[in-house]
């Protein structure tokens, strides 16, 4: 696997609320922008493990109207277990996030446990093994008000029945845009999603769809499980998702997948129209 930076869904100053979804096509959103009401701190997780290892962010929600000052949580004690094999791994403070370096085994099942002022967190997953991604590819379609650039992005699936797909977007290393499939969209094990980018004769040169040529675009694409699909499906929905954790109350997730990675690089010039 190559090893690529995840990028947390959340902003740590913002996190409940409604957010703006863009449905182009085959459920595409744009990166989001939690905003939210006036309503008590919340205590959020928000875990990942890949086979690269285990990074856990944890905070609490701000309202709108207090000031950005978010404080690290450092005196938490956060752990993975691999059921499987009994085996448990403590997770260390590292410049803002709790990290093992111990990779995950696909197939086997694991907890991820944090405890923080007396409150315990609880939340179970199955590893995913990473899908491959077979194309990238882009192309200009004609709309109304101009021509668009259409990526799709064509990949396995994964062998677990019930899996769904998270793919991530990135323009230059910085998030772009993302979307969620559910499995039932595979067609003979292959997956096609699709997105509109950036516009050929863009009229807001401060569009954050606007591409630029020698732009490179990089893609990861997530198998999850139904439950982490639900709780995607609810953040885009004016919810903050279904819970995810067992014990105390608090938001966030706790996904265990193989990430893969493919990149493009966007060349207006070299990009086809449709026949």
């Amino acid at each position: 696997m190559s090893k690529f930076i995840f990028y947390p869904i959340l902003r740590m100053s913002k996190y409940i609320g409604i957010s703006i979804l863009f449905i182009l096509l085959t459920s595409c959103e744009k990166e989001l922008d939690f905003k939210y009401h006036d309503v008590e701190s919340q205590f959020v997780i928000e875990g990942i493990l890949t086979d690269q290892g285990s990074e856990v962010s944890l905070a609490y929600t701000i309202p709108m109207n207090e000031p950005l000052n978010q404080v690290p949580i450092k005196d938490a004690v956060v752990s993975l277990t691999d059921l499987t094999e009994s085996k448990t791994y403590n997770l260390s403070f590292e410049e803002g996030k709790y990290r093992n370096p111990v990779g995950g085994v696909p197939s086997h099942n694991y907890e991820l446990e944090v405890i923080h002022e007396g409150k315990s967190y609880k939340s179970a997953n199955v590893m995913r093994k990473g899908v491959e991604i077979l194309e990238l590819k882009l192309q200009w379609i004609k709309m109304p008000y101009d021509h668009v650039a259409i990526l799709e992005i064509v990949s396995t699936t994964s062998e677990i029945n019930g899996t769904c797909y998270w793919t991530r977007i990135y323009k230059n290393g910085e998030p772009y845009k993302w979307l969620i499939s559910h499995g039932s969209g595979a067609v003979d094990g292959i997956l096609s999603q699709t997105t509109f980018t950036t516009r050929m004769n863009p009229t807001d040169p401060d569009d954050k769809d606007n591409l630029k040529e020698g732009d490179v675009l990089s893609v990861t694409v997530w198998p999850i499980s139904l439950e982490m699909y639900d709780y995607l499906v609810g953040i885009t929905s004016d919810s903050n998702g279904p819970q995810m954790f067992t014990g105390d109350f608090c938001l966030g997730y706790f996904m265990a997948a193989e990430g893969s990675l493919s990149s493009i690089r966007f060349d207006p010039d070299q990009i086809p129209f449709p026949k």
